[in-house]
């Protein structure tokens, strides 16, 4: 039995009116309120189910009740974990590091490629280039308070930003490019969809072979001109999408939205 079972405190009063499974939600939930470190494992089902007595249907039922809850997380293969907060992902045309830091996190990036290279039939049909032309592909890991949280791939026509890979990898590409080059994106178009994690991206975002993704492959615009084509792959375990809708016409203003988010 794990040392972690035994503080598993409260019991199950058969006679109640409350559910069984209910009654060991909360005494759960309390258990999850006295280690509050985000992440950290909880007993398994056979060993809650042993403490208490109780079939293994029945320590499901509640967990699944805190994993509705946003208490507990549930990885599959691994266990049961304490609940970590997802950041809230909103569709908008900012730099990492400006959603990063609004959300009052630290923003950081490992670079893994900085360099002018001749684009190649794909790349040069989304930024609307001639293949062979060169462009400059900009590939970091970026990290929010230390942790990977995604894999982002920017290529920019070479001709819009000289010499730029004559200095060190900037710290944010949209601020260079508007500082230095007057590119001050104007609009964009984002493509999402989910996707598994390959070998390296994997490795490079510490999950598993095949762990779920979001993949999201955006064009940026200036003048009505492709300057920026990236392709991102976010922790699916990490991110959460906000898309804020408004009918056309529309003049009402969003206070629900405004309020729920951090």
């Amino acid at each position: 039995m794990s040392e972690s079972i035994d503080k598993l405190s409260g019991k199950i009063d058969r006679s109640a009116r409350t559910p069984i499974y209910l009654q060991l939600a909360a005494i759960l939930r309390d258990y999850v309120a006295a280690r509050p470190q985000q992440s950290s494992p909880i007993p398994s089902e056979r060993e809650i189910a042993g403490h208490f007595g109780l079939a293994r249907m029945t320590v499901r039922q509640a967990i699944d009740t805190l994993v509705s809850a946003e208490v507990l997380d549930r990885v599959v293969g691994l266990g049961t974990f304490v609940h970590r907060p997802k950041v809230d992902l909103q569709v908008k045309l900012t730099s990492y590091s400006e959603e990063m830091q609004r959300r009052g996190m630290v923003p950081d990036a490992k670079v893994l490629d900085f360099e002018l290279v001749p684009a190649g039939a794909s790349i040069a049909r989304e930024l609307q280039l001639h293949e062979g032309q060169l462009v400059v592909r900009f590939r970091r890991l970026l990290l929010a308070d230390g942790e990977p949280m995604s894999v982002d791939e920017n290529f920019i026509p070479g001709y819009r930003v000289p010499g730029i890979t004559d200095d060190p990898p900037p710290t944010s590409l949209y601020n260079v490019l508007g500082e230095r080059y007057g590119l001050v994106m104007e609009w964009g178009e984002d493509m999402i969809e989910a996707a598994a994690a390959a070998p390296a991206v994997a490795r490079q975002l510490k999950v598993e072979n095949g762990a779920p993704l979001l993949k999201i492959q955006r064009h940026a615009f200036v003048s009505g001109i492709v300057v920026d084509y990236s392709v991102s792959y976010y922790r699916a375990d990490r991110y959460k999408l906000w898309v804020p809708l408004q009918r056309p016409g529309a003049r009402t203003s969003r206070p629900y939205a405004a309020n729920r988010r951090r």
